[in-house]
This record gives structure tokens, C-alpha cells and sequence, in this order.
């Protein structure tokens, strides 16, 4: 392992991985701007051309099980939006809010436990505005609540396999089961949650000094006015998501599960159009949490989620067209790409070579060792962005750790699932979210907010810090 292919194959790999890098990194530079998914497939064509990886090889490369759980995600996720789940969260975060120091306590908490259930994109995408409204109608600068959603929303998708892509390469890759990596990473999810919620009111404690709104009623109906019509759609899941703001006539009236409900199925007839929602939107609920149970269970998840939401597409008894509209099939394709090119990448066994020099001083059962590895996947992850990190470093990091131990291979994985997440919050551009969340608060329709880089960067740079290395020692503590 690490012996480096021959030169040409090492130069044109190289720099096929270069070409998609900088694509996935900056999407519209001047020269080649074509965006991240065309950068991620040009990647992979240019790993066959220059015959770095051949045509079967790269087909065996795409991981089917990971495509079909994003894929089968991001249809259950329509699904819950439309039931109002996201909607019932926001109405959460104004329930009886004591403050500003309270409302940011909430936006902390319920952000990071609804990101480990239902991916931190998702969350990131409808409760941007929610977050914004409630800060406005309180007399509060948006810029705290906003650093408390996206970074709170990458620390709590780091204790699930379904949290954020990585995670679920990590799952897949290591074969370790939900239950194990969520209790395994739940401790440091816990005290980074709490730890970085403490240093956002520490940083901003004057600026959190407004009064309660005294209209919450008239606010909670405008808040389920944003998550009813003027939400921007986001293909989640991955950086390479396309942003893009609905048309007068693309709003939820195309949503997987319509206030106007029409079938002609006879049961469906006879029932009110009251119990006819109650119905469809129940059986949104219990078949998530049917699915969330099965995770537990041990069940394969990328069935599973498929299971679950075709169940969802069946029961609601229309053509499907609207639902699998919302799939970002970019990203699937983004990940088609990156899984080639990486893959051609790892056949030039420059990152093995690399590996090699670095892992004598990243072996896991010392302080040191793990201080080097942290700080590795730290940068690689800003610098070539978590997934293709997770995808290049996984399986060395795992040989060296089975070196040491079986119960060494496990807390790895779950170490790099860590570092790389939280690796997230450093800059705006070191996650999917927290490009989101800047985005959707440039483009709101009301109390828009520019939120830059380097007012970003101040806070999230010492956060990630701090609370990477709190969450170290406390990887792999509680175990199944």
C-alpha cells in the first residue's frame, strides 16, 4: 500500500484530481466556469481518458447504496416538509421565547438534534428564514442566530449516519452500524453543542438584549407564511447544490403533499378533506419513524430509506412526478463523478505514499498521534472539502488503526466522521450549510442579512477549534 503507479498515470491522475478539486472548491472560475457536477464528471472522464482508471473499474467505483439512500433522503425530506415538520420546529423556537439569549439557546439546540435526523442542509434550508423573522420581531441582529443555525446545524449531523454525505460514506465504508455511531459520536456532538452555544453567547451577549416580541401569535403565523410560501428551494446534501428562487408559480403548490388533494381512490372519496390530510401527513410521521427505528435495528439503510419512501409515494396515491422533481439529481450525479475521479485518484497511490509518511505519526493510541491526525483532516477537509477527504483517507486510516486494535478501527471511523463535520464550521465555504444559510439570508424576501466571510470566520474559526478538541476524547466512549 502507498506504491506510487507509474509516472504518467501519477502526472495525468494528479492532475485529473486537480481539475475536479478546483472546480469543487471555486464552481465559476472565469476561465472554466461550469459549475461543480460538470466539474466533478469532467474529473472522472478525464481519469479514463488519460487511462488512470478503466471504463469498468469506474463504473465498479460508484457506490449505489450511498446514491440510493441520498436519493430515497431527499424524497422522505419532501415529504416531511409538506406534512409541516419543519414548520412545527419553527413554531418550537418561538414558543414562550424568554429573550434573545433564550431564542439563541433554542436555535442552538433544536438545530442541532433536527440536523442528526434530518440532514443539516435540510434544516438549514427551511429554518433560515424562520430564524431571521424571529430575530427581527425581537428587535435582534440576525448575525448570532445565523452563526448559531449553520454551525450548530454541522456539530449536530455529525452524530448520525444520515446527519450530512460523509457520514454516510463513513457508515457504509466502515460497516458499522447506526446505533454504534450514534452513540459513539452522541457524547461529543453533546458537549460541542453545548460548547459552542456557550461561546456564541459569550461573544454576543450585549447584541442579545431585545425585548420578547409581545405578538408571538401574529409571529407563529407568520413564520408558517415563510414555510408555506416563500421558501428558497435548495438541492440539499452537498455543496454542489443549486440555489434557486421560486417563480410565481413555483411555490408549495407543486409540494409532495398539497393542501389540495385529489384522487379519485374510493377511500379517499368518502373521507373528508380534513381527515384525508390528517391521514396522508400521519403516515408521513409514523413511516419516518418506522424508518428511524429500522436504522437502530440494524437494517440496511439504503433499502430502508427506499422502502420508506416509496411507501410514502404509494399511500399518497398520485402521480409521483412532483415528488421526484424536488431529488436533486446533480448531486447524484456530483457524487457519480467524485467517486470515479477519487477512486482514479487513490490508483495513482500518491495519497497511500503520502499516508505512509504521515502515519507513523497519527497513530490513534497516543495524544500526538491523534492531535496530527485531527489536524490533518482538519485541512484537507477545508481544502478539498470533507467528502473527498473521508473518501482518500478513510480505509488508510482504518489499516493503520487495525494495527493497534479491533476497537481502534471503530473509534477512527468515528474520529474522521468528527474531525471532518465539525471541520465544516472553520469558513463560510467549509460546508454545504453554512453556505445555505448565507445564501438564503442574502436572498430573503424580509430582514435580509449579508452574512461575509470573515464575520464567519471570526467566530467560526476558534469554535471549530475549541470544540473539535473537546469532542476527541470523548469519541468512542459509549459503545453497543
Amino acid at each position: 500500500m502507498g506504491q506510487l503507479a507509474p509516472l504518467p498515470k501519477v502526472v495525468f491522475g494528479s492532475a485529473a484530481f486537480g481539475v475536479f478539486w478546483m472546480l469543487a472548491v471555486f464552481p465559476s472560475v472565469p476561465f472554466l466556469p461550469i459549475g461543480r457536477t460538470a466539474g466533478a464528471l469532467l474529473g472522472a472522464v478525464l481519469m479514463i481518458v488519460f487511462h488512470v482508471i478503466s471504463p469498468d473499474d469506474a463504473y465498479a467505483s460508484i457506490d449505489l447504496p450511498i446514491l440510493g439512500l441520498l436519493f430515497a433522503t431527499m424524497v422522505v425530506g419532501g415529504y416531511l416538509k409538506g406534512a409541516g415538520m419543519f414548520k412545527h420546529l419553527g413554531a418550537l423556537l418561538a414558543w414562550k421565547s424568554q429573550g434573545g439569549r433564550d431564542l439563541l439557546c433554542r436555535v442552538c439546540v433544536v438545530t442541532a438534534l433536527a440536523s442528526a435526523l434530518f440532514t443539516n442542509d435540510t434544516c438549514c434550508v427551511v429554518l433560515t428564514e424562520f430564524v431571521l423573522e424571529l430575530a427581527a420581531e425581537r428587535g435582534l441582529p440576525a448575525k448570532p442566530f445565523l452563526l448559531a443555525l449553520a454551525t450548530s446545524a454541522n456539530i449536530g449531523s455529525s452524530a448520525t449516519p444520515i446527519g450530512n454525505p460523509q457520514n454516510l460514506v463513513i457508515a457504509f465504508n466502515s460497516k458499522i452500524t447506526f446505533l454504534q455511531f450514534f452513540f459513539g459520536v452522541l457524547p461529543a456532538m453533546l458537549a460541542g453543542m453545548a460548547v459552542n452555544t456557550v461561546m456564541l453567547l459569550c461573544m454576543y451577549w450585549k447584541d442579545l438584549d431585545g425585548a420578547t416580541s409581545p405578538g408571538e401569535v401574529a409571529a407563529a403565523k407568520e413564520m408558517e407564511a415563510v414555510e408555506e410560501g416563500r421558501v428558497v428551494v435548495v438541492a440539499a446534501r452537498s455543496p454542489s447544490s443549486v440555489l434557486k428562487s421560486p417563480g410565481k408559480d413555483d411555490d408549495d403548490a407543486d409540494s409532495v403533499m398539497s393542501e389540495n388533494i385529489s384522487t379519485k381512490h374510493r377511500w379517499f372519496m368518502q373521507c373528508s378533506d380534513g381527515r384525508r390530510k390528517l391521514f396522508l401527513k400521519s403516515f408521513a410521521y409514523v413511516v419516518t419513524v418506522g424508518m428511524l427505528v429500522a436504522y437502530m435495528m440494524g437494517l440496511n439503510m439504503s433499502w430502508t430509506a427506499i422502502t420508506t419512501a416509496i411507501a410514502l409515494v404509494v399511500v399518497d396515491f398520485r402521480d409521483a412526478e412532483p415528488c421526484l422533481d424536488k431529488v436533486s439529481y446533480s448531486l447524484l450525479v456530483f457524487f457519480s463523478g467524485m467517486f470515479v475521479t477519487v477512486s482514479g485518484f487513490n490508483k495513482t497511490g500518491l495519497p497511500g505514499a503520502i499516508w505512509n509518511i504521515m502515519a507513523p505519526y497519527s497513530k490513534i493510541n497516543h495524544v500526538s498521534g491523534v492531535t496530527v491526525l485531527s489536524v490533518i483532516i482538519l485541512l484537507l477537509s477545508n481544502l478539498a472539502s470533507n467528502v473527498p477527504t473521508v473518501l482518500l483517507m478513510g480505509d488508510e486510516v482504518a489499516a493503520s488503526a487495525a494495527t493497534i486494535s479491533p476497537s481502534a478501527v471503530t473509534r477512527s471511523w468515528l474520529l474522521l466522521a468528527w474531525v471532518s463535520t465539525v471541520a465544516g464550521n472553520l469558513s463560510l465555504l467549509g460546508s454545504a450549510a453554512n453556505l445555505i444559510v448565507c445564501e438564503q439570508a442574502r436572498r430573503a424576501p424580509r430582514n435580509a442579512h449579508d452574512l461575509s466571510f470573515w464575520s464567519h470566520v471570526v467566530f467560526g474559526a476558534p469554535s471549530t477549534l475549541i470544540v473539535t478538541a473537546i469532542g476527541i476524547p470523548l469519541i468512542g466512549k459509549i459503545s453497543v
